[in-house]
């Protein structure tokens, strides 16, 4: 039985927390947070998470899940860029898990939905935390970002898995930059803008994911980035 050397079993480990983190996500944000919110009245998101309050704790669960598996991707990325450049893999690492405790933080709007009554102070509550939860997950984001955008250039640098996927990651930053910025001081463009816009970063993390999930990374690879 063949054995795998100790970078490429840690970059299937970083493709394996990166799958966990894009399936977590489409899970608690597209499946079932934003088909639970989309009523367009306080009273009619409050009934809609009243009325699938299991569905909606799962959500929470899952979406924690994502957040625990950042950590790892964190990591290990930064264990094979270091040795790139160690001020963008620091700044990269930082960038992440800034991102990773705004979200955690941001998490705890959304049990407000579930612990406050149905009277009409109590939903117009729940209908604040949602829109705050939101802007918080904009946030998030936006460091998010910067994350995705090192990495792209480390990854330009290093030849650690093909350039190619860096420029995609550069890419897809940049359409995680351009997203916050339109919610924050566009509302209207970010409507007309927003999901297609986060497309591109789909398929950027989920390409680096698979390939570093099947492929590794190889030693002489990480040999020649030390160079």
């Amino acid at each position: 039985m063949s054995a795998f050397s100790p970078t490429q079993s840690s970059g299937r480990m970083a493709g394996l927390a990166y799958l966990i983190i894009i399936v977590a996500g489409l899970l608690a944000q597209a499946a079932i947070f934003q088909p639970l919110t989309q009523g367009g009245s306080a009273e009619a998101l409050a009934g809609a998470i009243a009325a699938n309050d299991l569905l909606w704790r799962l959500g929470i669960g899952v979406n924690a899940v994502g957040l625990i598996a950042n950590v790892p991707l964190g990591v290990i990325l930064y264990g094979f860029f270091n040795r790139v450049n160690p001020t963008l893999a620091r700044c990269a690492l930082a960038f992440i898990l800034i991102c990773t405790t705004i979200e955690a933080g941001n998490l705890l709007l959304l049990y407000i939905p579930l612990a406050v009554g149905s009277e009409v102070e109590g939903q117009a509550l729940a209908y604040l935390a949602i829109r705050l939860h939101t802007v918080g997950l904009g946030l998030a984001l936006l460091f998010f970002a910067g994350f995705c955008i090192l990495t792209g250039v480390l990854i330009a640098l290093s030849r650690l898995v093909p350039r190619s996927l860096g420029v995609l990651m550069m890419l897809a930053g940049l359409c995680y930059l351009l997203n916050t910025s339109a919610m924050l001081v566009a509302p209207d463009v970010w409507s007309a803008i927003s999901p297609a816009i986060l497309l591109p970063c789909l398929i950027a993390e989920a390409s680096l994911a698979i390939w570093l999930l099947v492929k590794g990374v190889g030693r002489d690879m990480t040999t020649d980035a030390r160079s």
